[in-house]
């Protein structure tokens, strides 16, 4: 087994304790925002798993879980988080049913895609192969842009607003340097991806392990002790407010 096998399960382990960890401050704080992020984060890590048993195994129901979950919904929906955190509740409904709406048609898109399962290689990474497998045309594959666009200037931008309001503050470091390892992480994923449709698939992997360690602890960093009084400035789901 490469170690482009081994990553995929060792993404997942992160994810599950990451997303464990922003649910658990849901509970606790009731901001739709952590619940958001819950989501993405839970999406990220089924997309994880679902390369780990494609680096083993063929099935078409865990290819389209890969897919869905792990190549065109995840930073949507961890953006989404961010834009909860910043942005008036009442456009962040709006764009809650956007999607929503824009999230279950994808996955009838994507439920609906011929699948060319002779075309798969065992061992070899499902990032690598995916476009044979897959129709060039498929509708789902022009939603994924989409998706992902939106994604990262939610959470990129988000983090990068929320560490400058710290920083300009001069309060909370522990929030400014969270906030700056989410925005690193999450443009380490975004490269990665952009990486793997040039046709650079094998970096894909690391670039997800990055991404889930650093914006581990970047929550980490940032969940820490707060004023008193609470600060004026939004943070990200890694302020923890």
């Amino acid at each position: 087994m490469s170690i482009n096998n081994i990553l995929p399960f060792l993404s997942t382990i992160v994810m599950l304790i990451f997303t464990l960890s922003v649910f658990q401050r849901y509970l606790v704080r009731r901001n739709p925002a952590f619940l958001f992020w819950s989501i993405g984060l839970l999406m990220f890590g089924s997309g994880s798993f679902a390369e780990a048993y494609l680096s083993l195994s063929w099935s078409p129901v865990i290819f389209y879980i890969w897919y869905l979950f792990g190549a065109a919904l995840n930073a949507a929906w961890l953006g989404h988080g961010t834009l909860a955190l910043l942005v008036k509740k009442r456009w962040v409904s709006v764009v809650t049913i956007i999607l929503v709406v824009g999230s279950l048609l994808a996955g009838v898109l994507m439920l609906t895609t011929p699948l060319d399962a002779g075309s798969f290689e065992p061992g070899v990474a499902i990032s690598e192969q995916y476009r044979a497998i897959m129709p060039q045309g498929a509708p789902v594959r022009l939603t994924t842009p989409f998706f992902n666009i939106y994604g990262m200037i939610t959470l990129v931008g988000g983090a990068i607003y929320s560490a400058y309001l710290f920083w300009r503050k001069r309060v909370l470091p522990n929030r400014v340097i969270g906030n700056v390892l989410i925005a690193v992480g999450a443009l380490s994923i975004g490269f990665a991806s952009s990486l793997t449709r040039l046709g650079y698939g094998q970096y894909l992997y690391i670039g997800e392990l990055l991404a889930a360690t650093l914006m581990y602890i970047g929550f980490r960093a940032a969940a820490g002790p707060k004023p008193e009084t609470e600060t004026a400035a939004q943070t990200t789901p890694a302020g923890a407010r």
